[in-house]
């Protein structure tokens, strides 16, 4: 498994675990007693390009070691991302290459090791997910059934929805059709970035895509605003794949939309916009980041790198990554509230964004700025920087090592008491360790050491039943 210098892709973790303390390698040994709660981190090991991964059990973050091998900690599949669902349940989101993927949950039992749930799940091909209630949900936008096809049998896309419902262990999609074709009054269809719930609702960027097939025949070509744009033959690769007779990215760089849900069907949005940023949402191949997040006061910070920036001619954005305000409540932008990022970063924009207690969030840095043919793929990100929303500050985080010597974080931080922890993985074959940052000082110092090759999440659960 390569590791991204952009971000660290998800481990395969977990099989027979033996509880390690953060001191030393010798197993815990509890003289009867329960246990009540663990740090759960998940770590890959290997060499020689045959890799395995675990969930490795701790007692702490801020200091000692634990290790990865044959013997420590529970061994599971690849997964993409793992969400820790409050403190009760870690779950292992598989993407699969664009297949469905099998995916899985865990707990920890009262004697410190983590073990399996009972079900697994082959959710759909997704591009973002959240949470929401009981419920974890993944989305992406596809091709929706032939029996919706217009005279030229282009399909229309729409939204795929996956709902994981963590206590009950059952998985279902959505069954009512939801159109993703012209969702914003344009013509275009969008995919979804993020999903966020505060104050009982959702909270989710549709990002506009373009034109497919079926939006460029769609009234005559009536949404079609630049004729030139509309491509003549199949092309690219991947995520940026395209066919004949269909327009490739949004025909409007310069707005960015929130839709405001009531449950978590994500059915008839209350739909706002703004023109201070560009479309709200991190990118990397078919991968949608959420940018959008609460503060613990309850209002709504909507974060934007400006991807647009990348793109050119008409597609390509005037605005600076930015920041704009959803009062708590409200179901419209802040219009006092704005703030340009790159006028505090020379320039720079972010990959990915997190919310770390208050009005305190954690911004992944790229190392340069956006200019034309900038790939993402390719092009580091190796900074952190915490912004405070209401002072509008953003300050780089001190402490860390040296970018140049960083090689990946772990897919989100984890956050107690005010403080957020996150891992950092470094070439030179020193091994991973977790960070814990201060959001006030924006200073990190370095805690728990993994010995292993990545380490792709952390978090803390409660041991079952407790």
């Amino acid at each position: 498994m390569r590791l991204s210098k952009l971000y660290l892709t998800s481990a395969l973790l977990i099989a027979g675990v033996v509880f390690y303390s953060c001191d030393n390698d010798t197993p815990v040994i509890d003289d009867g007693d329960k246990v009540s709660e663990r740090y759960v981190i998940a770590a890959i090991d290997g060499n020689n390009d045959v890799t395995a991964s675990y969930l490795l059990t701790s007692e702490a973050l801020d200091k000692g070691t634990v290790t990865a091998g044959e013997n420590n900690g529970h061994e599971t599949e690849l997964g993409t991302y793992w969400v820790y669902y409050q403190d009760k349940y870690l779950f292992r989101l598989a993407y699969n290459q664009g297949n469905a993927g099998i995916s899985s949950s865990y707990i920890l039992n009262n004697q410190g090791s983590m073990e399996d749930r009972n079900n697994t799940y082959e959710i759909k091909r997704f591009t973002s997910y959240g949470t929401y209630k009981n419920y974890i949900i993944t989305s992406s936008t596809g091709d929706l059934g032939a029996n919706l096809a217009d005279e030229n049998g282009y399909l229309p896309k729409g939204f795929l929805f996956s709902y994981l419902d963590v206590e009950k262990e059952t998985y279902n999609s959505n069954q009512e059709v939801i159109l993703s074709e012209n969702y914003l009054g344009n013509g275009e269809f969008v995919t979804l970035a993020g999903i966020l719930e505060s104050g009982n609702k959702v909270y989710s960027a549709p990002i506009p895509m373009g034109l497919s097939q079926y939006g460029v025949k769609t009234e005559g070509g009536k949404y079609v605003k630049y004729p030139e744009l509309v491509k003549t033959e199949d092309g690219g690769s991947a995520s940026s794949a395209y066919k004949k007779g269909e327009l490739q990215w949004t025909q409007y760089p310069d707005e960015a939309w929130i839709a405001i849900y009531n449950n978590e069907k994500m059915e008839d949005p209350e739909l706002i916009k703004t023109d201070k940023i560009s479309y709200a949402c991190g990118r990397y191949r078919s991968q949608y980041y959420q940018t959008t997040w609460a503060a613990d006061n309850g209002d709504i910070y909507v974060f934007s790198p400006s991807y647009a920036k990348t793109m050119t001619g008409v597609q390509k954005t005037t605005l600076p990554a930015g920041v704009v305000r959803i009062k708590a409540g409200a179901e419209v932008f802040d219009n006092d509230y704005y703030c340009n990022l790159e006028e505090q970063t020379g320039g720079n924009s972010f990959l990915r964004t997190w919310h770390i207690g208050g009005d305190y969030f954690l911004l992944l840095m790229y190392d340069v700025p956006f200019v034309e043919g900038f790939d993402a793929t390719t092009t580091p990100a190796s900074r952190l920087a915490v912004f405070k929303g209401e002072s509008k500050e953003l300050t780089y985080v001190t402490g860390l090592p040296a970018p140049e010597n960083i090689q990946g974080f772990a897919e989100t931080p984890y956050v107690e008491e005010g403080t957020a922890y996150i891992a950092v993985t470094t070439t030179g074959g020193t091994s991973p360790a977790v960070y814990s940052i201060n959001p006030q000082t924006a200073t990190a110092t370095k805690g728990l050491t993994v010995q292993a090759n990545q380490i792709a999440a952390i978090g803390k659960l409660k041991a079952s039943g407790n």
